[in-house]
């Protein structure tokens, strides 16, 4: 397979060749940077991790070239770092036995340019390639730019495939945004209480965010524990751990289904929810 952008590779970590590791491949999470996916499309992960007939791959679309840096990493450059994060993205897929990670090395600038073809292509042809019946990304609510484009960049991808090719599913989850907000309806929610001891190591392999600062690895498994909670406020918890996505498919089952207005649709229901309890239990 020929990736547009130099540096660009494809890691599988039991060394299969990959016509033989892509189509083992049933789950696919799709992110933005490096360690998204360990947030976001940990479902896919777990679900597929030492299970027959299952397999998970990641892909990173972005060189983490802009990814802000301290303690021993704080005079890296930016050539420097994209080497760095390569290597934790791949120490990533082998904790977490995925059947291949794809390392697509672009820029933001160039993922967010929605002109920029290539972004779109490689990630047809990825999937093409690999056929995941699901596919976690970020979600449409996302509020950091890249991973917003990220998530539109793969719908198009998707609906550039014959209708047969494409995922059955496709969830946007949780990175620099909750998706406690939505309406309970609306969630798909994940109990992925298992194996936290897999979830700490995928998370906690990339020292060069986490040393710098930012606890992602604790703040996620502790929004996962607090969704885990918080979710049902009538009854004790049923499970010690819940990661909450967005259902994307009718996205990709219906080429002509605005985006806008689809994630429109959910922020309406969650506003028409609010202000009907305030209007019911306050005159």
């Amino acid at each position: 397979m020929k990736l547009h952008k130099d540096g660009a590779e494809i890691y599988v970590p039991d060394g299969k060749p990959l016509d033989e590791a892509l189509p083992r491949t049933t789950h696919m999470g799709i992110s933005a940077h490096q360690d998204d996916i360990e947030f976001m499309a940990y479902p896919g992960i777990l679900e597929s991790f030492h299970q027959p007939g299952k397999g998970f791959m990641g892909v990173v679309v972005t060189n983490g070239a802009g990814s802000p840096r301290a303690g021993v990493y704080a005079d890296c450059s930016d050539e420097d770092m994209q080497a760095i994060r390569k290597v934790e993205q791949k120490k990533a897929a082998f904790v977490g036995e995925y059947t291949a990670q794809a390392l697509l090395m672009y820029s933001s600038s160039e993922v967010k340019d929605p002109g920029n073809a290539d972004v779109v292509e490689d990630l047809r042809n990825i999937l093409l390639a690999a056929k995941p019946e699901v596919v976690f990304t970020h979600n449409l609510a996302d509020k950091h730019d890249t991973h917003l484009c990220t998530a539109l960049r793969v719908i198009a991808a998707i609906r550039t495939l014959p209708k047969e090719d494409r995922p059955k599913k496709i969830y946007g989850g949780e990175v620099w945004r909750n998706l406690d907000w939505i309406l309970d309806e609306d969630k798909v929610v994940f109990d992925v209480s298992d194996h936290e001891n897999l979830a700490a190591a995928v998370m906690g392999v990339f020292d060069s965010q986490i040393s710098g600062g930012k606890r992602y690895d604790l703040a996620t498994m502790g929004r996962r524990r607090a969704h885990a909670t918080y979710y049902a406020s009538h009854g004790l918890d049923t499970a010690a751990s819940l990661a909450f996505c967005m259902d994307l498919t009718p996205l990709i089952e219906d080429d002509n289904l605005d985006i806008t207005g689809y994630i429109q649709g959910y922020i309406d229901r969650f506003a028409s929810e609010v202000s009907g309890r305030i209007d019911k239990f306050g005159k």
